[in-house]
């Protein structure tokens, strides 16, 4: 491991670590909890990040995604918070055993993302950005909806 991937790794555990404390109290019955109809839910948001972990974030890794993933897995309220709670716990040994890996000469790569083509470090600090930016929905609607039930 490299200066640069070990940087990345740190941003990527201290989201992982925001996300764990985040949902740590979380409940099934808070998973599809909305505060108005347009709303995201926490089911949503987490399987999002699943999706992210395990599926978009391998390319970017430069490893194999999982060969067989439901298409319709974001938002799937057949899923229990345990199985989604798992899929990320994988998503999390999968990042972590991809950053583990690289090397500076991978790191500036030119890969094609929603971008275009650009170093692989652009794409995996823009995927560590996003965990951050889902942790920060889930804690927004958690927040919301206790302070709309009137709970401390």
């Amino acid at each position: 491991m490299t200066v640069k991937t070990d940087m990345i790794k740190e941003f990527a555990i201290m989201a992982l670590e925001r996300l764990d404390n985040t949902t740590k109290d979380l409940k099934p019955e808070q998973l599809d909890w909305k505060s108005c109809p347009q709303a995201n839910t926490t089911r949503w948001v987490l399987t999002h990040i699943s999706e992210e972990l395990n599926v978009s974030m391998p390319k970017f890794l430069g490893t194999a995604p999982p060969t067989k993933w439901p298409k319709d897995y974001v938002g799937n309220t057949g899923y229990k918070l345990e199985k989604i709670r798992k899929d990320i716990e994988r998503g999390k040994r999968g990042l972590k055993a991809g950053l583990n890996k690289l090397t500076n000469e991978k790191l500036e790569e030119e890969i094609s993302g929603w971008g275009g083509k650009k170093p692989r470090r652009v794409y995996l600090m823009s995927m560590v950005g996003e965990l951050f930016h889902h942790e920060g929905q889930i804690a927004a609607i958690l927040g919301v909806e206790k302070r709309i039930k009137g709970q401390k």
